[in-house]
Parts: C-alpha cells; structure tokens; sequence
C-alpha cells in the first residue's frame, strides 16, 4: 500500500489549499479514508475521516476544522481529497493520509506527508 500526499504549500491566514492523497495497492472503495496533521512538538491528531462506500461515504471532523475543511474522495481515481478554507497559523502542520486498510501486524500505512504553513 502507498499513500502519496500532495498540495502542500505556504499560504496567508484566510487563504485556501486542497490537498490529494493517491491511494495504491489496496481495494480503495471498501476502506475507510482520512487526514492526520501533524504539528512541530505535537502529537499527530485525525483531522478528517470519509467512510468506505459500503459504509455511506460519510464524514468525519475534528472540531477545530468543521466547517473550514472538507474531506471528499474520488473512487474512480483511488484519490482522497482534502479542501482547506479559511486557515489559520494552527493549521500549520505535516499532513498525513491514512486508511484502514492496515498491514498484516495491525499497524498502519503511512505516507510522507504534505507540510502545510500558513503565515499571520
């Protein structure tokens, strides 16, 4: 399994960014997908969660993002998607791609993330 984040950059408070995340090596549409960030000194924290197809395709966000984000993904093209609106400097942070599609010991895949700055 790969998970391969893009669309990282740098960006003002108030601006926007999308974030992708192409997905390989797995049967995309019955996992689970989502979003972790990571900020310098921090634990990682889950960010967005989309459900599977078979589970609806419903989402998920942490509190501090509702409303601002949106988590979508494309079944077609094994992409999940992050949009970013109105950011602020704690939004900085590396983000993560995730699924639950985990590997024969339990643990999870992980990309190399995306970093994320976003200047006041």
């Amino acid at each position: 399994v790969q998970l391969q984040a893009s669309g990282g950059g740098s960006v003002q408070a108030g601006g926007s960014l999308g974030l992708s995340c192409a997905a390989s090596g797995l049967i995309f549409d019955i996992y689970d997908m989502g979003w972790y960030r990571q900020a310098p000194g921090k634990q990682r924290e889950l960010v967005a969660v989309i459900r599977s197809v078979t589970s609806g395709g419903t989402t998920n966000y942490a509190d501090s993002v509702k409303g601002r984000f949106t988590i979508s993904r494309d079944n077609a093209e094994n992409t999940v998607y992050l949009q970013m609106s109105s950011l602020n400097p704690n939004d900085t942070g590396t983000y993560y791609c995730a699924t639950t599609c985990a590997k024969g010991d339990g643990s999870a895949y992980w990309g190399q993330g995306t970093l994320v700055t976003v200047s006041s």
